[in-house]
């Protein structure tokens, strides 16, 4: 829970009470500065009643816990606000979020993403009210049937139709084609949704790119565009096992990468307009999304088993019916279990503006290249 400090009470501190409530909670210290010294409340008789007062007139009705004690005969004020379960909470007409140890005004982005949180429902299942079944392509989502009854994740009776089961899937929703239908089975994703790229480059400093690619097309089309830029440009060597043949050794494990270039496609902020992006460095690889961590989920959490919270539902599900999500909440153990296999140091997961997955190399031998004139996917 966040701690602030205000040497007073007035608007700034209301307006970090509301910020706390459509945040993660907090404790408001009033009789501190800045730096943490006590210099205390004077005539604080009644003012603890006004105090309530003022917040829940400003704030439409949130009463957080108030609570005065001495500190070296100096009065302090504690007030203790929760995380409040509908959001946003306005103050004097505004909303107010905590980026970290600061107070920010909401974007209308973030205030659109807590109305649709408190009507239960997640950006790309709404639908595109822009676009029709004929910007769908019957012929990808067909495809994605005989995928899911491979995997045998989704019961699909026979004879049923690609339109009829957009529908059952609602992925269209009167007549209307959802977001989730338009970024996984759309005939050009990027018509409706020009944020929805992934771009993917290769860098010496964090100023001087020497390859730079961007992904466009399906959600799909873009996790392979990413795996086939890998294959293309990263390092291997060969290990000999005794066998015909011998094992190809990536610089980083395909399958972590895929894992986390997954992860970053489903769980971004389709509303933010920068792309997903990968970044090769030359002893480390970085994914990014714009889209944090949800409430409940912590970068701790994820280095365990942990409850899945996707920030697409939609797209978290047909990933999964088709395989590409092998299992719900498991992702970014994989990943480490797969980089803990290749010898890697454990890859780091940080909420950066977004969220981002850090790949490093091994300290003890740096991979080197295969002596043709490009990389082969390893034999299956």
């Amino acid at each position: 829970m966040t701690l602030e400090f205000k040497e007073s009470f007035g608007r700034e501190a209301v307006e970090t009470i509301s910020a706390f409530a459509n945040t993660k909670g907090g404790i408001l210290l009033v009789g501190v500065n800045d730096k943490g010294a006590v210099i205390g409340i004077h005539s604080i008789k009644n003012a603890l009643k006004d105090w309530v007062n003022q917040i829940s007139q400003v704030t439409g009705g949130l009463h957080p816990s108030i609570e005065a004690f001495a500190v070296k005969s100096k009065k302090v004020v504690m007030i203790q606000v929760d995380e409040n379960r509908i959001k946003p909470v306005m103050c004097h007409g505004r909303a107010f979020i905590r980026s970290g140890a600061t107070t920010r005004q909401m974007t209308i982005e973030e205030i659109t993403r807590c109305v649709l949180a408190n009507a239960g429902v997640t950006w790309d299942a709404l639908p595109e009210v822009r676009a029709n079944l004929s910007d769908i392509s019957m012929p990808k989502v067909k495809a994605f049937m005989d995928t899911a009854k491979r995997e045998k994740r989704r019961s699909i009776p026979a004879g049923t139709s690609p339109a009829e089961l957009l529908e059952k899937l609602e992925l269209v929703k009167r007549g209307k084609p959802t977001r989730a239908a338009i970024l996984l089975f759309g005939k050009n994703p990027q018509q409706f949704y020009s944020q929805a790229m992934l771009k993917i480059g290769r860098f010496r400093n964090e100023t001087l790119i020497v390859d730079d690619r961007r992904m466009d097309g399906t959600l799909f089309d873009q996790v392979e565009g990413a795996m086939g830029y890998f294959r293309e440009k990263l390092d291997t060597r060969f290990e000999m096992t005794g066998r015909p043949q011998r094992d190809v050794i990536w610089e980083y494990p395909l399958k972590a990468l895929r894992e986390a270039v997954i992860n970053a496609i489903c769980h971004r902020d389709y509303m933010s307009t920068r792309d997903t992006e990968v970044r090769i460095y030359d002893n480390e690889l970085m994914v990014w999304n714009d889209g944090g961590l949800p409430s409940s989920l912590s970068v701790e959490s994820l280095r365990k088993k942990h409850p899945s919270v996707p920030r697409n539902k939609q797209i978290a599900e047909i990933f999964y019916y088709a395989g590409v999500i092998e299992a719900w909440g498991g992702g970014t153990k994989m990943i480490l279990d797969e980089c803990a296999s290749a010898g890697l140091p454990e890859p780091v997961f940080e909420q950066e503006q977004g969220f981002r997955v850090t790949f490093n190399k091994a300290a003890v031998q740096a991979p080197y290249k295969h002596p043709s004139s490009s990389p082969q996917a390893p034999p299956k």
